[in-house]
Parts: structure tokens; C-alpha cells; sequence
């Protein structure tokens, strides 16, 4: 059962939404270390989609690629961008306090970096993190990769900067107050009830914990967060865990035969602290390893059951797969199915 509400709750069986916006407001957020990877977990959750398609929303500011939360990689709805970084900035920035000094970052000197980049990049200029650290150098500043990391991180943080326009293949960061327009402010008990509904809506069945990991959010945070929606949630308990499902489920759930390529960093495996009930603990080496990097993986019917791999040849490009277990076996017809729709999603 928490297999095949997850699917649902996941947009990964009978998906509702029609645009990458749309999908992304649903989530919440979405993790996206990998720039190409986060725009399939987009579009193999929605009724139909292209890679063009993702790549626009993008470019228009509907959803924006930026750290929150936790101190990561997110896809996020423009219109909650501002409120999520006001649950998250201040926690954020401590976890990168201690670093900041090996690095010889104080705050005077992000004071001065974030004036210089508000002028670099106003007048809806979009600069690429290369671009920025020329013009910081220019400027006097000792650049390197791990300061761009963090001096761009804060600039985050700060509301100062978000995703901009990609130039080719790259990133860019544009003005936050010139990409997105002004929104109501929400008091904090409004944005951890908006955060905790964004979350078990899309991620039902969680936890407690689960929750915590998601969101970055502290205990006491948390429990309030899931206090204020209370009456909107399910409560139920498998083995010793208690998990809240979100009224929002349909119960109605029809059984068929669920495989997919999805792929790494993906919500239906990253988003809990435990994984097992849908990835057995002997294979967790096989789709993620002890310094969070995380592997594209199979699923079928709901379980991780193995990883997949995108050859790109002249003639064009195939899928490779290995299952975990060696018995393993699926309908072919499943999987061709699973590699036209990639096939589809990158060449149109």
C-alpha cells in the first residue's frame, strides 16, 4: 500500500499536470544536483512532455534552479521561492559558517560581493558563475571554485540572485527581484503549514523524520509544521513506523504495471530518511553511496530494482540496464515503452 500511494502521490502512475509549473508547485520542490537529470524527474511526471518544454519554464522564470532547504540543489515554483528561502536562508547559512572561515569569507566581505554582483546583473542581465567570478577577480576579490560556491550560495540565500536564462548548456543567475514578481509574505506559521501540505500531498506516505530530511526543518519546526495540518492528514502506522498520508490521495487505485527510468536525485528515493520499503538495504550501495551521490535507477511496481544508463552513439541514443537481482525479470514491452518515452522526451 505505501508503494502504491507514493506512485500516485509521486505524479509517477496517472499523472494530472500538464506543465513542468504546475508539477513543480505539486512537489514543492525538487532535488537537482544534476541540471539534466532534474529536467527528466520533471517530465516523466507529467501526462506529456518534452525537454523543450522543460528548458522553456526554465527560461521564463516559471521554475527556478536554486539551494534551498537544505543546503542543495532545488527545482522550485517561482511564487514559493521567496517565502522557502525565508523558512530556510538563516539555517543555510549556518551550515556553511565554519567553511566560510577556512575559506577567509566574512561578512563584510559578502556584503561588499553582493553589491558588486546586484550591479553586474542588473538591467535583466544573466551571467553564467564563470562570468561572475571574471568580474569579481577584476574587481580585486580572490576567486576559486569552492568561494564561487559559497559566494553565490549566499547570494542565494539572500533573495539577491535565482536561475537566470541558460547560455548553451550552461547556467546563469539573474536578479531574484527582476526574474520573479513580488508575492504576499507569509508569517512562518502560514509557509511551514504551505510546506508541510506541498510535501505529504506529493510524498505520501511519510514520517515524521522523512519530513525532517526533506525539508531541512528542525524537530520542533517540523511537528509544528505537521500540527497545523493535522486535520488534513491521515495518520497510520506500518510496523513500529508512524506515517501521515495526505487526505488529498485518491483511494481509488487501480493496480497495473508501473516501470520507469528514473533518474538520479530522484524525489521517490532522495526525499526520505528511509529508504527500505522501497529499496531493499542490500542494494542501497547500488543507488547511492556514502557521500550522497545518487545513481538513475529502475522501478517497477513501485521497488528500486536496478540502474540504467544513457549511451549516446552516432547513430543515436540507447538505454543500458542492469538489474539487481540476477532472477529478475520484467516484460519487455514494459521496458521499450519506458525507453521510447525518454527516447521522446530529449529529441523533441
Amino acid at each position: 500500500m505505501i508503494k502504491d500511494i507514493r506512485l500516485l502521490s509521486q505524479q509517477l502512475v496517472n499523472p494530472a499536470f500538464d506543465t513542468p509549473k504546475e508539477l513543480v508547485s505539486w512537489m514543492g520542490a525538487m532535488q537537482a544536483q544534476h541540471y539534466n537529470m532534474c529536467k527528466w524527474a520533471v517530465g516523466i511526471r507529467l501526462k506529456s512532455a518534452t525537454l523543450k518544454a522543460v528548458d522553456e519554464s526554465l527560461q521564463k522564470g516559471e521554475i527556478l534552479r536554486t539551494h534551498v532547504m537544505r543546503p542543495t540543489w532545488h527545482l522550485v515554483a517561482a511564487e514559493d521561492i521567496r517565502w522557502m528561502l525565508k523558512l530556510s536562508a538563516k539555517r543555510l547559512r549556518s551550515c556553511g559558517a565554519s567553511r566560510d572561515r577556512e575559506l577567509g569569507i566574512d561578512e563584510k566581505l559578502y556584503t561588499k560581493l553582493n553589491k558588486l554582483i546586484e550591479k553586474m546583473l542588473e538591467g535583466n542581465n544573466s551571467l553564467t558563475r564563470e562570468e561572475i567570478g571574471l568580474k569579481l577577480n577584476e574587481a580585486g576579490i580572490e576567486v576559486n571554485t569552492s568561494r564561487m560556491t559559497h559566494f553565490m550560495m549566499r547570494a542565494e540565500t539572500e533573495g539577491i540572485v535565482c536561475s537566470g536564462t541558460d547560455k548553451g548548456n550552461k547556467q546563469t543567475y539573474a536578479l531574484l527581484e527582476e526574474r520573479v514578481p513580488a508575492a504576499k509574505e507569509l508569517h512562518k506559521e502560514e509557509a511551514l503549514a504551505k510546506l508541510a501540505t506541498n510535501y505529504f500531498r506529493s510524498h505520501s506516505p511519510a514520517s515524521l523524520q522523512d519530513f525532517v530530511w526533506w525539508s531541512g526543518l528542525s524537530l520542533t519546526e517540523a511537528r509544528q509544521a505537521i500540527g497545523s495540518i493535522e486535520s488534513d492528514l491521515i495518520k497510520d502506522k506500518v510496523a513500529s513506523e508512524n506515517f501521515f498520508v495526505h487526505q488529498a490521495w485518491n483511494k481509488d487505485i487501480k493496480s497495473s504495471e508501473v516501470f520507469h527510468f528514473l533518474p538520479a536525485y530522484d524525489e521517490y528515493l532522495i526525499s526520505y530518511k528511509d529508504r527500505t520499503n522501497v529499496l531493499d538495504l542490500e542494494h542501497y550501495p547500488k543507488a547511492f553511496n556514502n557521500y550522497g551521490i545518487f545513481s538513475p535507477v529502475i522501478l517497477h511496481n513501485g521497488q528500486i530494482v536496478g540502474n540504467w544508463n544513457k549511451i549516446t552513439k552516432k547513430n543515436g541514443t540507447t538505454i543500458e540496464t542492469s538489474f539487481f537481482d540476477e532472477g529478475f525479470s520484467v516484460n519487455d514491452k514494459l521496458v521499450r515503452i519506458a525507453e521510447s518515452r525518454y527516447q521522446k522526451f530529449i529529441s523533441e
